[in-house]
C-alpha cells in the first residue's frame, strides 16, 4: 500500500487503522476500546489493553527464537570499552536489576530517576523499571544539580540510579557530587541512591542510603513482568518550559509501543534482525524512542555509543561504527554531521571504511540546513532524510515517505510530509487553516495518534494551557512553518522562546533568570542565534544598571560561569553583549523574534506596537560586530 493510501486511512478511520497496527505487538489483554476520552476530556488509546513494555522488548523475542541474536552493542571510544549483549543476556541483566529494585520496595507506579552516562547499565535500568511497572525519568548527565533538583521535586522518586562518573573527550565528570547537591537542594527526600562504580573514578559510599549497584544486583533474584494498563505511564521525560519550570512529558505504555513498532516499519524501513543505530543520548527523547524501545520492541540490534562524532578519535568515528557493526539505518542530528564536515570537509576519512551496509541516513533534532543535507548526500550517495518531531510526540510527525524501498523526492529545507496518523495544519492567529504557501503556526488536529503525550505529569491544566488552548481542536507544536503545493512541510523555527542547541531544547527564559540575577544587570534578553555547528546558540543582550562600569568581557565571564553552574555546560552559553536598551512593545514585551532576525541578518517585520524604532538600529549596530555563526 502506498503512502497516500495509508495516510488517508489513518486520518479517515483512525480507530480501525490503529486497531490493526496494535495487533503487531504482544498484549496480555488485547484492547477492544481503541480510542476514548478520559474524565478531563483528553484522548487515550487502547485504554482496556494490558501489556508490559519490557516483555515486548525482551521476553517476547527470547520466547520466539531471538535469544542468541545481538540485542545491544556497547561501543565506547572514550574508554575503549566494547560489549555485546544478546537478547538472553539483556533479559538476564534486566530481570536481576528489577529484582534488586523490587527488594528496595520499588513497584507499580513508583518513580525512579536515572542519572547516568551512555553505558549498558542505563538500558538495564530503563527496562527494569518498565518490567516492574515503575515509572522512570532519565535525566541527562550533563545537567547541573539545580536542574536535577527540580526534577526530583516534580517526579518525587523513591530511588535515584546513577554512576560514579561520566566521561567527556578529555575529562572525567564525577556524578555523585552533583546528585548529592541536588538532593540537598530538593525538598523531596529520596530513599536510596544506587551507584554503578566505573573504573576511571569510584565514588565514596558513606551513608546508609547509598548502595553499590553491583553488590545489590549480584544477590538479587530475577523477577518477571508486571502487567500494566496501556494508559499507565512508562516514563516521564522533562523538557524546558517557558515559565522556567520543566514540563514532565508523560509517555504511556500501550500507545508508545504500538507507535514505535509502526514507525520502524513505516518511516525507517527497518525489519526484525536489522542493525539500527541512533547516535543520541538516552537523556533525550531520541535515546528513549530509538536507542532503547523501538529497536528492541522490533527485534533489532541497537547500538549504544559513548563518544562523539569527532575527537573520539577523529571525524571518522561514525563511519567506523557503521562499518564495524554493519549498520543498515543510521539516525543522528544535523549538528553531528556539521561537526564532521567542519573537521573533514572533503570527507576523506569516510574512504577508510566499508559503508556498503548503510541504506538510509535520517536527520532530526533541529532543522537541517540545505548545505549540510547536500554535503551528506554527496558524501554517502544514499537517501538522506530530514524529518521532524518533538519530545512531546515521541516519534516523527513529518518525514519523506518511502514506498517499498522507493524514496519520494527529498526537498532540501523540508522535513517531508505528514506521517500517517498526524493531520498537520498551518493555522493563522484565529485558528483557521491557511492555504498552501502561507506561513503560520504548525498544529496537529486532535486526536493525536498513539505514542504522543496524553498529558503532563500531574499537571493537566498546564498541559491544556501549553498545548491545547491556543488553537481549540489542535495540539500546538510551538513551531512556525508552511506547506508547499505538494504537501511538503517546512518548519521555519520556534514561535516561543525555547531554542535548539545541538538537538537539545533549552529554555531561554531559564537563562534570562540566571543572567538577570547578576548584580550589574538591570534587564536582559537571551535569544537563540544561528550557528554553523550547533544549529543555534544562546546570546545574552544585557542592559546594565545605571552607574555600573563593569567591562563587557568581565560580565561575560561571570555570566558564562553562572549559567554553567545552574544549567550545566549543555546550555552552551558563551556570549553576552552590553546594550543601552532592548526593543519593546508599548506594553513592555521584548521583541525577541525581531532580535533573532537582526542577529541572523534576516529580513524582519517591525510590529506596529513597537515603543521606539531607533532601538532596532542600535541592536543592529552591536550585532554587526559579531560572528555568531562560529561561536
Amino acid at each position: 500500500m502506498h503512502y497516500e493510501s495509508k495516510y488517508h486511512r489513518s486520518v479517515e478511520d483512525a480507530e480501525k487503522f490503529w486497531a490493526t497496527k496494535a495487533k503487531q505487538i504482544d498484549w496480555f489483554d488485547q484492547p477492544k476500546q481503541i480510542l476514548t476520552q478520559d474524565k478531563d476530556g483528553l484522548y487515550r488509546w487502547f485504554s482496556d489493553g494490558m501489556l508490559n513494555t519490557c516483555h515486548l522488548a525482551l521476553d517476547y523475542h527470547v520466547a520466539h527464537g531471538r535469544g542468541e541474536q545481538d540485542a545491544l552493542i556497547y561501543d565506547s571510544p572514550v574508554t575503549q570499552g566494547f560489549a555485546r549483549y544478546t537478547y538472553n543476556d539483556l533479559l538476564q541483566e534486566t530481570a536481576r536489576l528489577a529484582g534488586a529494585l523490587q527488594s528496595m520496595g520499588i513497584g507499580y507506579g513508583d518513580r525512579v530517576i536515572i542519572y547516568m552516562p551512555m553505558i549498558p547499565q542505563v538500558v538495564f535500568a530503563m527496562l527494569a523499571c518498565a518490567r516492574l511497572g515503575a515509572i522512570h525519568s532519565v535525566v541527562f548527565g550533563g545537567f547541573a544539580a539545580h536542574e536535577l533538583a527540580l526534577r526530583i521535586d516534580d517526579a518525587k522518586p523513591k530511588v535515584i540510579l546513577t554512576a560514579s562518573a561520566g566521561i567527556e573527550v578529555d575529562k572525567i565528570l564525577p556524578y555523585k557530587p552533583i546528585v548529592d547537591k541536588a538532593m540537598s537542594e530538593a525538598q523531596h527526600q529520596v530513599e536510596k541512591v544506587v551507584v554503578y562504580q566505573r573504573w576511571m573514578h569510584r565514588a565514596k559510599l558513606e551513608k546508609d542510603h547509598e548502595l553499590d549497584w553491583e553488590l545489590l544486583a549480584r544477590d538479587a533474584q530475577p523477577v518477571g513482568c508486571t502487567p500494566v494498563k496501556a494508559t499507565d505511564p512508562l516514563y516521564i521525560l522533562y523538557t524546558s518550559g517557558t515559565t522556567g519550570k520543566p514540563k514532565g512529558i508523560v509517555r504511556d505504555n500501550g500507545g508508545h509501543a504500538v507507535a514505535l513498532r509502526y514507525s520502524m516499519e513505516q518511516i525507517y524501513q527497518v525489519q526484525p534482525g536489522d542493525v539500527f543505530w541512533a547516535a543520541s543520548d538516552v537523556g533525550w527523547v531520541v535515546g528513549h524512542s530509538y536507542i532503547v524501545y523501538a529497536p528492541l520492541i522490533t527485534g533489532c540490534t541497537t547500538i549504544l555509543y559513548e563518544g562523539k562524532p569527532v575527537r573520539t578519535p577523529d571525524a571518522g568515528a561514525f563511519w567506523r561504527v557503521i562499518a564495524d557493526y554493519k549498520v543498515q539505518t543510521f539516525f543522528t542530528a544535523p549538528t553531528g554531521i556539521r561537526a564532521i564536515k567542519k573537521e573533514d570537509p572533503e570527507g576523506l576519512l569516510k574512504q577508510k571504511y566499508d559503508l556498503s551496509s548503510l541504506k538510509y541516513l535520517f536527520l532530526a533534532g533541529e532543522r537541517c540546513d540545505v548545505a549540510t543535507l547536500q554535503w551528506t548526500q554527496n558524501l554517502l550517495n544514499i537517501p538522506v532524510i530530514d524529518h521532524w518531531w518533538q519530545t512531546e510526540s515521541g516519534w516523527p510527525m513529518l518525514a519523506t515517505p518511502i514506498d517499498q524501498g522507493v524514496v519520494h523526492p527529498v526537498k532540501p529545507g523540508s522535513a517531508g510530509k505528514p506521517v500517517p496518523g498526524f493531520q498537520v495544519h498551518i493555522l493563522d492567529q484565529d485558528g483557521h487553516v491557511l492555504p498552501r504557501g502561507a506561513e503560520g503556526a504548525v498544529a496537529i488536529k486532535l486526536p493525536m495518534p498513539p505514542g504522543c503525550l496524553p498529558t503532563l505529569w500531574q499537571a493537566t491544566d498546564r498541559f491544556k494551557e501549553s498545548y491545547l488552548d491556543a488553537y481549540p481542536g489542535h495540539y500546538f507544536t510551538g513551531d512556525g512553518g508552511y506547506q508547499d503545493a505538494d504537501g511538503y512541510t517546512y518548519i521555519t523555527g520556534r514561535i516561543d522562546d525555547v531554542i535548539n542547541v545541538a538537538g537539545h531544547r533549552l529554555s531561554t527564559s531559564d537563562m534570562e533568570e540566571i543572567v538577570a540575577a547578576h548584580p550589574a544587570v538591570a534587564e536582559c534578553a537571551v535569544i537563540g542565534v544561528e550557528n554553523e555547528l550547533k544549529g543555534q546558540v544562546p546570546v545574552g543582550f544585557v542592559v546594565l544598571k545605571s552607574g555600573n562600569d563593569i567591562t563587557e568581557k568581565l560580565l561575560e565571564k561571570d555570566l558564562i560561569q553562572m549559567v554553567r553552574d545552574q544549567l550545566g555546560a549543555v546550555a552552551c552559553f558563551k556570549k553576552s553583549l552590553i546594550v543601552k536598551r532592548l526593543p519593546k512593545t508599548r506594553s513592555g514585551k521584548i521583541l525577541r523574534r525581531v532580535m533573532r532576525h537582526i542577529a541572523d541578518d534576516k529580513p524582519y517585520h517591525v510590529p506596529s506596537t513597537i515603543e521606539d524604532l531607533s532601538v532596532l538600529d542600535e541592536i543592529g549596530a552591536v550585532c554587526e560586530k559579531q560572528v555568531f555563526r562560529q561561536l
